[in-house]
C-alpha cells in the first residue's frame, strides 16, 4: 500500500503507557495485535475478568495512531447495510437483531466513557440521517419503510423537523437515538491507561510481519525485530490483514477525509444545533456529514473515498486536496453565517470496508486460537469496542449468549483487488463519489 493517512485531526495527543518496541523473544498468554478501539477493548475486558492473565498489545505505531484516534467522533446505532436491505438478505428477524446490536454498541460505548471517567468532549444528542436528493429521498423511504415494519424506534422527520434540530434545509429526515459525538482518540489513549493499569503490556512502532501457527501452543507472532509466542492472539489489524496474508476475504482500505473549523459565531453554532448536539448524516452513498464540537467549531466529513491501494504518494495528495477543497465549500454552503470560517484541520484516515458491507469478527481459519476483527464499514466507533468485547469472552471460553450475528464469522467476501480489475473498482468507487458531490452542488 502506497501512501499514509495525511494531516492532524483536532484532537489533543493524550498520555499514554509506555510502549518500547518488541525486541527479542517475547510470551504472553494473550496477544493483542491493533492498539485501535477493538483491541483495546478486547485487552481491557480480557484484564478485567481475568485479573492475572498476561496480555501483550502490539502496535505498528501506537495506540489511536490509526483509524480509532482519526475518526470523526459519530457515535450512532447503525451497523451493516442498510436497515431495509437487511431485511430482504436476512430476513426480518436478523435485521432486527442487528439494529439492536447496534444500539447496545452505543450504549456500551456511552457506559465506558462513564466508567474510565474520561473527559472525551462527549456530548449525548441525536443523529439525523437525511435527505433532500430524489435518489436520497428514495433511500430514505425504504428505511423509513423497513423501520415501521420491524418496529424500530426511528422516527420520520419532516423538513421542519430536521430544520429545528440543526438549522439547513433538508426534505426530510430519520431519527436516530440514542447516539452522542466525542474526541475518539481521548476515548482511545483513556482505554489504554485503563489497560497498562490492569498490568497490560505495551509495544509500539512494531509493524505485524506474518503469523505462524505454533508448533506447540498457539501462535507465531513476527514483528521487525523479535517474535511474540502466545497462547491466544486477537489481530485486530482491520484493512491490513491482506498485507499480512490472513485469509479473512478482502478487508479493502479506503481513504476518507475529513475538515475542522474555528469556532463559529454563537448564532450560527446555534442554529446548526449546538444546543441539541445533533449530528447531520446524508443518506446517499458516501454521504457529507457535519457535527459541532463543544469549542464551537464542526467537523465534516464524507463526499469522497480512494482506494489507496497501488497509487503513489503524489496522486493520494492530489485526491485528498480536491476532497478537502469540495468539503469545505460544501461545509461553508449549509449557513449563510460560514461563508468566511476558517477551516483549522484537513486529515484523512483509513477504514476497512468488505464487499457486503458487514464486518469479520471470528476465528483466523488454519489458526487455532487466533481471532481476527475488521472491517466496520465507517460505523467502527462502536462496533470496534462491543467486537472487542465479544472476542474478550470467547478467548476466556464463555462466549456472549444469543445467536450470533451476520458479521460473526471467518471471511468476508472477496473482491477483485489486484491487477487491471482494481482500475475498474476504483474508477466504480470514484463514479460514486462523482455522483453523491455533483447532488449536494
Amino acid at each position: 500500500m502506497s501512501g499514509s493517512p495525511s494531516g492532524t485531526p483536532p484532537w489533543d495527543p493524550a498520555e499514554l503507557p509506555a510502549q518500547p518496541q518488541l525486541h527479542g523473544v517475547v510470551t504472553a498468554d494473550v496477544a493483542v495485535v491493533g492498539a485501535g478501539l477493538a483491541g483495546l477493548a478486547c485487552a481491557y475486558h480480557l484484564a478485567e475478568r481475568a485479573p492475572g492473565l498476561d496480555i501483550a498489545v502490539v502496535d505498528a505505531r501506537g495506540p489511536a495512531a490509526g483509524a480509532s484516534g482519526r475518526g470523526t467522533g459519530l457515535l450512532g446505532p447503525r451497523a451493516g447495510p442498510a436497515v431495509d436491505r437487511a431485511v430482504r438478505r436476512f430476513g426480518p428477524d436478523t435485521a432486527r437483531r442487528v439494529y439492536e446490536a447496534s444500539v447496545r454498541a452505543v450504549r456500551d460505548v456511552l457506559d465506558l466513557c462513564a466508567r474510565l471517567d474520561v473527559p472525551c468532549g462527549l456530548r449525548p444528542g441525536e443523529q439525523i440521517v437525511a435527505a433532500r436528493s430524489p435518489a436520497g429521498l428514495t433511500a430514505l423511504a425504504r428505511q423509513a419503510r423497513a423501520c415501521r415494519q420491524l418496529g424500530l424506534d426511528v422516527p420520520v422527520l419532516s423538513a421542519e423537523g430536521v430544520r429545528d434540530r440543526v438549522g439547513v434545509p433538508r426534505t426530510a429526515g430519520l431519527l436516530y437515538r440514542p447516539a452522542a459525538t466525542l474526541d475518539p482518540a481521548a476515548l482511545t489513549c483513556a482505554l489504554a491507561r485503563a489497560c497498562a493499569a490492569k498490568g497490560v503490556r505495551f509495544y509500539g512502532d512494531s509493524p505485524l510481519l506474518a503469523v505462524h501457527p505454533g508448533e506447540l501452543v498457539g501462535p507465531e507472532l513476527v514483528f521487525p525485530h523479535g517474535r511474540l509466542y502466545a497462547g491466544q492472539a486477537l489481530l485486530a489489524v482491520n484493512s491490513a490483514a491482506g498485507a499480512v496474508g490472513l485469509p479473512v476475504g478482502t478487508v479493502l482500505p479506503l481513504e476518507v477525509y475529513a475538515v475542522a473549523t474555528a469556532p463559529l459565531s454563537t448564532p450560527a453554532y446555534e442554529a446548526l444545533g449546538g444546543r441539541a448536539g445533533c449530528a447531520l448524516v446524508d443518506a446517499v452513498p458516501m454521504a457529507p456529514y457535519f457535527r459541532l464540537l463543544p469549542d464551537g467549531g464542526m467537523v465534516a466529513g464524507g463526499g469522497t473515498v480512494t482506494v489507496p491501494t497501488g497509487l503513489g504518494a503524489a496522486r493520494l495528495r492530489a485526491r485528498g486536496e480536491r476532497a478537502w477543497r469540495w468539503l469545505e465549500g460544501w461545509l461553508r454552503s449549509l449557513h449563510p453565517e460560514l461563508a468566511g470560517l476558517r477551516v483549522t484541520h484537513r486529515w484523512s484516515g483509513r477504514i476497512g470496508m468488505t464487499g457486503d458491507d458487514l464486518p469479520v469478527v471470528g476465528p483466523v481459519p488454519g489458526f487455532a486460537d487466533v481471532w481476527y476483527i475488521g472491517g466496520c464499514c465507517g460505523h467502527g466507533l462502536a462496533l470496534s469496542v462491543a467486537h472487542g468485547r465479544h472476542v474478550a469472552a470467547a478467548l476466556l471460553g464463555e462466549p456472549e449468549p444469543g445467536e450470533p450475528l451476520p458479521w460473526h464469522r471467518s471471511r468476508a467476501p472477496r473482491l477483485p483487488v489486484v491487477g487491471p480489475v482494481r482500475g475498474v473498482l476504483r474508477a466504480g468507487v470514484d463514479t460514486l463519489g462523482h455522483v453523491t458531490r455533483r447532488s449536494h452542488r
